[in-house]
């Protein structure tokens, strides 16, 4: 059903090396408008491949795109005057920004000790104020005491 897979050694293949034959050239005829063939034959090109079989042919010239229009090119001094713009207003928009940011930073530490300051005051007035209403505080008046041996005599 199945054929036996017995290894034989492959077939020996005949090469056979075909030369192309130039065809004449064709006689031109004024009367009727026929295809001409160009006076020389192009070369023979063969290449020899790995496997020892040789291949020969003309050669075939690839065919060329279309060319592009061109576009004019710029010229060295605009692109320079265009980046040294761009560069130029680079800068002035990181001055401006480092400007904004000084004069946020200033304000910000100026809230700041203006919060301590009222926060301190406040504290302070608070101290005052609470201790003259507590009357069964010592008070001690500094300009009348006298110092002997580290003792408080008034």
């Amino acid at each position: 059903m199945y054929p036996d897979h017995t290894h034989q050694p492959p077939a020996e293949r005949a090469i056979e090396v075909h030369q192309p034959t130039p065809l004449p050239p064709a006689v031109a005829v004024s009367a009727s408008v026929v295809p001409v063939q160009p006076n020389t034959v192009p070369a023979v090109a063969s290449i020899v491949l790995p496997d020892g079989r040789v291949v020969t042919g003309y050669a075939i010239n690839p065919t060329q795109p279309e060319p592009v229009t061109a576009k004019p090119p710029v010229s060295r001094t605009a692109m320079n005057v265009a980046l040294g713009g761009v560069g130029f207003l680079a800068v002035c928009g990181g001055l401006l920004l480092l400007t904004s940011f000084i004069a946020a930073l200033t304000a910000f530490i100026t809230q700041l000790i203006t919060l301590a300051a009222v926060c301190f005051g406040g504290w302070v007035a608070v101290q005052i104020f609470s201790a003259s209403d507590h009357q069964g505080g010592t008070t001690v008046n500094i300009r009348k005491a006298v110092i002997k041996r580290n003792h408080f005599h008034g």
